[in-house]
């Protein structure tokens, strides 16, 4: 069974919460899994300008200076937004995590988002998944020589839990793979919202886009789900169509992370922080009343092994009094179902160990 290396909050004088992180990381052998002069991502999510319950910076620059203690030169990224808010494209992503805390004076390390200015810079590689032979990973994510993936815990939406899995398939991905994900059809236009500016015809790489009676037409036959007119329509008139099964869309993930992963299978550890355990996903400029107390830090090399313990760990939790949970609010009961009743959030975890990366038998390891 794969290793899971765990520490609680408790502190003391002599130890406090950065050396616990140190502690977890000389467990998982990082020194062995980054070599000199690698080129490492640093994987994280900088939050929505609004939300508050994103990773702290400051734990960052414990694992930035541990990567370079090892001979690699690390660097903090994630990918753009398919949805249009305060991470849809580069300039506007890097302001929001500078804002939000993430500027290289308090992590030492610089910013570099991953899939390029407007999200499509990335790579296909191909994979021998049951939903997808191919996936479209982010270029530095792909460039990048090691990894080391930091990950907020927290519930879905659509996924139920959002844990390390998800930090690589949906995090990793361009906004073409992204698409991809969440939709089997092409994005549809909000004839009420399209001014006939002709702006998203300009952008359009496959010319799918026509003009009917001065409003903008997607041809779906034409469309190869790259997603750009989403994100540059001013008008806000062009949606996806969120029309994936919850079980498919996790497969789909799952088989992204595969991808993500493919060829750096010995060179990536994995970090879950299970703190501030919020009941949404940190893409909202928001955050709620976490739904069990703050818990503690898991690291490991088994990104199933490691999502796996984490929902173990809030599970046996009692629910916070006046969070979203208003049912199963008992220790050992299932919080990802009270709050998301249709989703089988176990589906990732089951998937992910069927296509071999990881397992979801795990041994905890309390430091």
């Amino acid at each position: 069974m794969s290793k899971v290396y765990f520490t609680d909050l408790r502190t003391s004088l002599k130890r406090n919460l950065f050396n616990k992180i140190e502690d977890l990381l000389n467990r998982t052998k990082i020194d062995t899994r980054i070599k000199k002069n690698d080129l490492t991502a640093i994987k994280l999510h900088f939050g929505e300008y609004g939300n508050t319950a994103y990773m702290r910076p400051v734990f960052l620059r414990i694992i930035v200076d541990k990567v370079k203690r090892a001979g690699g030169k690390p660097f903090l990224t994630d990918t753009n937004t398919l949805y249009t808010g305060s991470r849809s494209d580069s300039v506007s992503h890097l302001t929001t995590a500078i804002m939000n805390g993430f500027d290289y004076s308090c992590t030492g390390a610089p910013l570099i988002i991953a899939d390029g200015l407007r999200g499509s810079g990335g790579g296909r590689i191909a994979i021998d998944g049951e939903a997808l032979k191919e996936v479209h990973i982010a270029k530095e994510i792909l460039d990048a020589d090691s990894m080391i993936v930091v990950t907020h815990f927290k519930a879905h939406e659509i996924t139920g839990f959002g844990g390390a899995l998800k930090n690589v398939g949906m995090g990793c991905a361009t906004r073409e793979g992204k698409l991809i994900q969440h939709s089997t059809v092409a994005p549809k236009v909000n004839i009420a919202n399209c001014k006939g500016c002709r702006f998203c015809l300009e952008y359009c790489p496959a010319q799918a886009i026509a003009m009917t009676e001065k409003k903008a037409s997607i041809n779906g036959g034409k469309c190869i789900g790259c997603g750009e007119c989403i994100l540059v329509c001013p008008h806000k008139a062009i949606e996806i169509q969120w029309n994936e099964s919850p079980d498919i869309f996790q497969k789909k993930m799952v088989e992204y992370a595969f991808g993500a992963l493919k060829g750096k299978e010995k060179r990536v550890v994995f970090l879950n922080f299970l703190m501030q355990i919020s009941p949404a996903c940190d893409c909202y400029p928001h955050s709620d009343t976490p739904i069990v107390r703050d818990i503690g830090i898991l690291a490991s090399t088994d990104p199933v092994a490691i999502d796996a313990a984490s929902c173990d760990m809030v599970n046996s939790e009692a629910s916070m009094p006046h969070s979203a949970i208003k049912t199963c609010l008992g220790a050992g009961e299932d919080k990802w179902h009270a709050l998301f009743p249709r989703i089988d959030w176990s589906v990732q975890l089951s998937h992910g160990e069927k296509i071999g990366l990881g397992e979801r038998a795990y041994t905890l390891v309390k430091i």
